[in-house]
Formats: structure tokens, C-alpha cells, sequence
């Protein structure tokens, strides 16, 4: 069965008979995806990472530059950077998306590590600009792994975020040349990955109208006068269910129009 066009809606019979699957997972970060990619049969099946793509690819140089300009503040590490006696890699792997976190920090004061909200938003639009880049070479990342390293079939294991794509050519591929699958996080879940975000919270993207309305809904109901009076770790994890909240639909409407839950 062809894959290179529509929603891929398609009954048990026709997807039993697909001759070169190829699959876009769809949920909200820690809800199975990578799990569920490691469980299929890596003999046959390509596992495409989009966050290692938007590593390796798209993100790296900011990565490295982030890193550069961190450890030019420690003098030791600084003059050996200067002479050219040291060398520092971004060793991201699909199971390892760190740097990627770092990169992107946290909102709020920066005597606790916090970013400004321009810089914090001038890094949250360089991963979403990554991210649309890194779901349109899906297209030719299925060709790749069947015609250059011999895989029957394709698994895209997208990041949290991707429902928040806003390029029509990033979704179309996805929709033409993949089946959408959704693992919708039930109640139980979603209360486990709140609890998640609690313990630990992470960075994350989130959608500039969605950020700028919660930074201002946080501000008033903290009693705060400025973003960089924040503590980082407090906003992530009040942030956090709302995102949840403001996630969920946007992940069944992708479902909906192109593929199943």
C-alpha cells in the first residue's frame, strides 16, 4: 500500500497488509512513546527520534554555544578554550536528550538559574522552528531507511510538543506519508506525569500566546511584579498541568483529522 498520500485512515486488514509501515506516535512527553519504540522489532523497524533530530541537527550549534559561553565564565576552562587545547562535543543520543533540556531552562530569576523572558523565548522559538524542520524530514528519512539501511518499516517517536506544530508542510507530511497514533494519557497518567513534573520538574516549549498568558496568570496570583522574580523550579511546576490541559485537545484534534487514539 502506497504511503505517500491523505490521512492515513485505513482498516485492520489494510494496515495488516501495509507492505512498509510507517507511523507517527503522538503524546505527551513520558506517556510510552520511546518505550513503545523500543519494544518493536529493531531488526525491521527505523526509530526516528525527532528530539534527536532537533539535537543533531537543527539545535545543535546554539547547544554548543550555550555550553561554550557557560564554561568561558570558569577561568581555567576559559583560556584552554581560547588556545584551542580542549574540545567540547554535544554527545546527545536518543535516550539522552540533556543537552537539549539545557538549552532550553527555565523561565524566572536568575540567582536560581532562571532566564530572562526574552532570551527565554528566543530559545523556545528556535525549537520550534527545529521541531517543524526536523517532522518535515520525515518524508525523506522513510526513504532512508528502507533504501539506505534496509528497514521495512518506520516508527517517527515525535517529542511532547509536536501538537503544538505550526507549519502546514510539517503537518502534511506527517499526514501524507505516516499513520498518526495517539497514546492518550488517561486520568491515572495524567495525574502520574503531573506528580512527575512535581518531583522533577524539566524544560519544556511551550507555545508563546499559552507562555505570556500563564507567566501573567502566575505573576498576579503570586502577587509578583516581574518574571525574573520567579523561582524557575516553582513556575515549571505550576505550569506544568495546565500545559497538560492545554495540550490534550490539540493532540485529539491531530488524531481526528489524520489518524486514531
Amino acid at each position: 500500500m502506497a504511503a505517500t498520500m491523505r490521512s492515513m485512515h485505513m482498516s485492520a486488514q489494510q494496515f495488516r497488509g501495509w507492505e512498509n509501515k510507517a507511523i507517527t506516535l503522538l503524546g505527551m512527553s513520558g506517556v510510552g512513546k520511546t518505550t513503545l519504540a523500543n519494544h518493536v522489532p529493531q531488526s525491521s523497524w527505523f526509530h526516528y527520534s525527532g528530539d534527536y533530530r532537533i539535537g543533531t541537527r537543527y539545535l545543535d550549534e546554539p547547544i554548543m554555544d550555550n555550553i561554550r559561553k557557560q564554561a568561558m565564565q570558569v577561568d581555567f576552562l576559559r583560556d584552554l578554550l581560547r588556545s584551542d587545547s580542549i574540545y567540547i562535543a554535544n554527545n546527545i543520543t536518543i535516550h539522552n536528550l540533556e543537552p537539549i533540556s539545557s538549552f532550553l531552562g527555565q523561565l524566572g530569576s536568575p540567582e536560581h538559574g532562571g532566564l530572562s523572558l526574552d532570551e527565554f523565548l528566543r530559545r523556545q522559538r528556535l525549537h520550534r522552528d527545529a521541531e517543524d524542520r526536523a517532522m518535515v524530514d520525515v518524508a525523506a528519512f522513510i526513504h532512508k531507511a528502507r533504501d539506505i539501511y534496509g528497514y521495512e518499516h518506520f516508527l517517527n517517536d515525535t517529542g511532547g510538543s509536536v501538537c503544538e506544530i505550526n507549519s502546514p508542510q510539517a503537518e502534511k507530511v506527517l499526514a501524507d506519508h505516516t499513520l498518526l497514533l495517539y497514546i492518550r494519557a488517561d486520568d491515572d497518567m495524567e495525574a502520574e506525569l503531573i506528580d512527575r513534573a512535581r518531583r522533577d520538574p524539566k524544560p519544556l516549549y511551550y507555545d508563546e500566546d499559552f507562555l505570556r498568558a500563564k507567566v501573567a496568570e502566575y505573576l498576579k496570583a503570586e502577587g509578583l511584579d516581574d518574571v525574573t522574580d520567579m523561582h524557575p523550579k516553582a513556575f515549571a511546576t505550576w505550569i506544568f498541568p495546565e500545559l497538560v490541559r492545554h495540550r490534550r485537545p490539540l493532540y485529539q484534534s491531530l488524531a481526528d483529522r489524520y489518524g486514531y487514539t
